[in-house]
């Protein structure tokens, strides 16, 4: 089971810094440039100097960009720019936004999640690379902080999370409402009474947890706790860098969200007559018409949207029962993922990898970029369904980097788990 904590969360002090909305910003890892710079500008006191802060050509190994998030960190602490709670608490937050006309409400709670190796209670769904690794292990070893939760599913078909909160919702106001660039509303609630406490923890017995966003920061949180463990001789089961800021929602929610990533291809042969080996090929009029027959597609086969020397097609795989043969790895759900199958059935042929390729999860975006001439070829997928995630992961099997997208993000400022020296 997963072990949870309530924690002294440090937040930012709005008497110091004003609208809260303007020093917030998304994980790092989904911020481009021409963002951090947006968030640069927006405060002073903007996150981003700490998760995601610039690379200056004057850099080296005693100035660069995570002894400054350091820097700040500490600065911000003694001026109380960012001050840290009085009583520990677990969090409820609500996201709502409107998606494709419809009204969404993500509800979910931020608490320490326990780190324990060979844990078989938590599973991870993606890939992750070395590089991003070895970024967040240099930006916690500065910090000794947990900056940004981690985004973790799991099974509350008995709704005890929801119905703990219309308790909280009767009692107390949130201690943060805002809304983001995106037009999505946030809202957090500190609780400290036990009983909730309690049940919180209650629903969590014997359940899987599943993560969403985060791998990198996870497996870099369990490689500090190892290091600190060496360490030290004594070690404290509730030492600060045992336990991990994570975000708890419901995967069984009809408002939980996947959307697709899109894969945007630099250069792409201009006869497409080799993709009929495996594929039907449908030319379609309008891109309007492209996302819709991709959409309903989905419910039954196997399709791709491609756009391509400025005509458009929907590619319906030929045989579903090729896939065994022709994809040499995994179970039959992996087998049967569209990433993987793209990925398979045609950038392996061409020797397309990932150096090739821009992601986006903006269908919009990823057209454009082939209308500016800034890519030959665009693949529009559709998302991956919540009930493959789960068989795939409890097969402890690991989707493709970029696989899926969960929208929307947790916002990174909320809170922040500050380590100490002494037993929290």
């Amino acid at each position: 089971m997963a072990l949870i904590k309530p924690f002294r969360a440090v937040i930012y002090n709005q008497s110091k810094v004003g609208d809260i909305s303007k020093t917030v910003c998304p994980p790092y890892d989904v911020i481009s440039s021409q963002d951090q710079q947006r968030f640069l500008s927006s405060s002073p006191y903007n996150f981003v100097r700490l998760i995601l802060g610039k690379i200056e050509p004057t850099d080296c190994e005693n100035e660069n960009r995570y002894t400054r998030a350091k820097r700040f960190l500490d600065d911000w602490l003694r001026q109380e720019i960012l001050k840290k709670e009085d009583k520990p608490a677990i969090y409820f937050y609500s996201q709502e936004y409107i998606f494709q006309g419809e009204r969404k409400k993500r509800l979910g709670f931020i608490a320490l999640m326990r780190l324990e190796e060979g844990n078989g209670q938590v599973f991870l769904h993606e890939n992750t690379h070395l590089s991003p690794k070895e970024d967040r292990l240099q930006l916690l070893k500065n910090v000794e902080a947990n900056l940004s939760p981690i985004f973790v599913l799991f099974s509350d078909k008995e709704r005890n999370i929801r119905t703990t909160f219309e308790e909280v919702l009767d009692k107390q106001s949130p201690l943060i409402d805002i809304t983001d660039d995106e037009k999505i509303s946030h809202k957090l609630w500190p609780i400290t009474d036990e009983n909730l406490i309690n049940k919180i923890r209650a629903s969590l017995e014997d359940k899987h947890i599943f993560i969403a966003d985060g791998h990198h920061r996870y497996e870099v949180a369990m490689e500090f706790c190892r290091l600190m463990r060496s360490r030290s001789k004594e070690v404290s089961p509730e030492a600060d860098y045992n336990y991990m800021l994570t975000y708890f929602t419901n995967i069984d929610s009809r408002d939980l969200l996947i959307l697709p990533i899109h894969r945007v291809v630099k250069s792409f042969p201009q006869d497409i007559n080799f993709l009929k080996e495996f594929f039907r090929i449908e030319k379609i009029k309008t891109k309007h018409e492209l996302l819709v027959g991709l959409a309903k597609a989905a419910r039954n086969e196997y399709v791709f949207g491609l756009y391509h020397g400025g005509n458009l097609y929907l590619l319906r795989l030929n045989n579903e029962r090729l896939l065994d043969s022709l994809i040499t790895q995994g179970s039959r759900e992996y087998k049967r993922l569209d990433v993987m199958i793209l990925k398979s059935l045609i950038f392996d042929r061409l020797n397309i990898s990932s150096l090739d390729l821009i992601y986006t999860k903006e269908a919009q975006e990823a057209l454009s970029l082939v209308d500016k001439k800034q890519a030959q070829a665009c693949f529009l997928l559709n998302p991956v369904k919540i009930e493959t995630l789960r068989l795939i992961t409890i097969n402890n099997e690991r989707m493709p980097p970029k696989s899926t997208y969960f929208y929307p993000k947790v916002l990174s400022g909320l809170v922040v788990n500050k380590f100490n020296q002494e037993k929290s």
